[in-house]
């Protein structure tokens, strides 16, 4: 998955601003300081694709995003970019003012660009107020350096005087201010940001920095007229750190997954494949090729992978997350999201109706997630057939799991499928079990012999610790391995990317990051527990039987 776009519904290229905003910005702005400090600005195609994405309109002239992230590896230019934005929406016309109809042209001072009948037109923002985040008391950021030169140095700044532009704030001709930001300061102020620039938040991991960000970002919903947003620009985070740009990564994949109706967030993130030899250097060089994108044709690709991969003082999985852009792991994780993405076969199909399969189900009341899934006898690939989860915002005390839905969903997985084995976690359906026991008994090959429930495999994780964490390890040792087909399911992917590795006195079993953790991983419960009641079906003789004359295959245990 190289490539992951989160888009707004509606969503439409030939409705945005955004290519006024390249011609612009093309015209205006110079490189800001380094080596081709003072150069003329042509953007690759990737950054006006992302231009164009961040000021998409709706069908009204309204902004589709409050929030846009761009998140590419080190040395990718994305804090000079965030500055010719911030430059565009201090001095440019970067807010809607009606549609063309054919003939009509915006000029400010040589700049001249003819509209396309349909296309819409911009005006400039009465008051703009450009707020640069920075993560360093003592430092301005490296969106504001280009900010800074371009007005000091470059024809931008040819009508300003030469007081307007300081290292501390810079005052617009027309009304308007820019200024550089740290947690302290931004505290501090009354709020009147039309845009905010975070660079680097991947950075914010302190509690000062997440009220920085919280602060700023409530800021941006006061002026309504002036449609402010917030564009991040960062290279990808440390999973675990609980930083801002992992906070905003889960709110693109609840967007993705459907799980909100907060749609307002533009994400575009570009990272190497997976499973890269790291000991091959045309296969890492190809790798970041496709991590940089356009920029890979100025970028030193064989001299990072010498300096930063090869380099001994140096650790592997700084450089995947720094030049790969990839999630890297979190100390504790029980699988990374790289050995996930290894073993996820795309355009797996789901499994056939009649297929040989067992199911797991691991049900709660309310604050924890409910999930039902099935593994196929043949080659144990996964299929989640049902999930709940509390929905973002509501109230642990008052929201209930619908048992009803949950139940049917079981009936309908049994009615789909040829179920040989079938285990549930008892606690808060105890009634439930009871009855698919009875009636769905006859089918399978095995059953329990203690307890009540001795017609279904009932399971109750506290007397099956030493069994359940044999399972966990056979299953993170097969997509460790590869050896475990996976889907494109994003839900059963979070589940398992949420799963801490847990020792126990029999082995590393999992568990959430923290007993009050909003990070669920019930479907990750399942995984493990219906490849676990497979093997018992596939050590059992009735299932030996069935396929003794059937087709005499050999069954692999996993």
């Amino acid at each position: 998955m190289p490539r992951e776009l989160v888009h707004a519904p509606g969503h439409d290229r030939t409705r945005s601003l955004g290519w006024l905003a390249t011609a612009w910005i093309e015209h205006w702005c110079v490189h800001g300081p380094g080596d081709v400090q003072g150069d003329e600005v042509e953007l690759d195609d990737e950054f006006v694709g992302f231009l164009v994405d961040a000021y998409a309109l709706d069908a009204d002239g309204r902004r589709l995003y409050s929030r846009a992230a761009l998140v590419r590896p080190k040395g990718r230019s994305k804090s000079e970019l965030a500055g010719f934005v911030g430059l565009f929406e201090a001095r440019g016309p970067s807010r809607f003012a009606g549609w063309a109809t054919g003939g009509e042209v915006y000029r400010w001072r040589d700049f001249v660009y003819h509209y396309a009948p349909g296309e819409p037109m911009g005006r400039p923002l009465v008051y703009p107020y450009i707020r640069c985040l920075a993560t360093e008391e003592t430092q301005t950021g490296n969106t504001y350096d280009v900010i800074h030169f371009n007005l000091e140095q470059g024809p931008l700044g040819d009508d300003l005087p030469r007081d307007a532009v300081g290292l501390t704030r810079v005052l617009l001709p027309e009304g308007g201010e820019i200024v550089p930001s740290t947690a302290s300061s931004s505290s501090k102020d009354g709020g009147k940001e039309s845009l905010a620039i975070y660079d680097e938040p991947h950075l914010y991991v302190t509690p000062e920095l997440r009220r920085m960000f919280k602060t700023v970002d409530r800021n941006l919903r006061k002026r309504r007229r002036a449609e402010p947003w917030a564009l991040l620009t960062s290279t990808m985070y440390q999973p675990g750190e609980d930083s801002v740009l992992e906070a905003v990564d889960r709110q693109a994949q609840a967007i993705r997954e459907g799980r909100t109706r907060a749609a307002r967030l533009l994400w575009d993130h570009r990272q190497a494949p997976a499973g890269v030899d790291l000991t091959d250097i045309d296969a890492v060089v190809a790798a970041l090729a496709e991590a940089y994108g356009p920029a890979a044709a100025w970028m030193d690709l064989p001299g990072i992978v010498h300096n930063e991969f090869w380099d001994l003082t140096k650790d592997p999985e700084d450089a995947r997350r720094y030049f790969f852009n990839q999630r890297t792991a979190s100390a504790t994780a029980w699988v990374t999201a790289l050995q996930y993405a290894s073993g996820t076969v795309p355009d797996l199909p789901p499994l056939a109706d009649g297929e040989e399969t067992v199911l797991f189900f691991d049900g709660s009341a309310g604050d924890d997630a409910t999930a039902l899934l099935a593994v196929a006898m043949d080659d144990g690939r996964p299929e989640l057939l049902h999930l709940q989860e509390r929905p973002p915002g509501a109230a642990g005390k008052t929201w209930r799991v619908d048992k009803a839905a949950a139940d049917l969903a079981v009936r309908q997985a049994f009615e789909r499928f040829d179920v040989l084995g079938f285990a549930a976690d008892v606690r808060e359906f105890e009634n439930y079990i009871d009855t698919w026991a009875l009636e769905f008994r006859d089918r399978l090959l095995i059953e329990s012999t203690t307890g009540r429930h001795r017609h279904a495999v009932a399971w109750d994780m506290r007397g099956r610790v030493a069994e359940f964490t044999n399972a966990a390890e056979r299953t993170r040792a097969d997509i460790r391995a590869h050896e475990l087909p996976l889907g494109e399911d994003l839900r059963l992917r979070r589940h398992v990317l949420n799963a801490r590795a847990a020792p126990n006195r029999y082995g590393v079993s999992i568990a959430k990051p923290g007993r009050d953790s909003p990070h669920k991983i019930d479907a990750a419960v399942c995984l493990i527990g219906a490849r676990m009641v497979r093997r018992w079906v596939l050590a059992s003789e009735k299932y030996q039987r069935r396929h003794r004359n059937r087709d005499r295959r050999v069954v692999v245990l996993r």
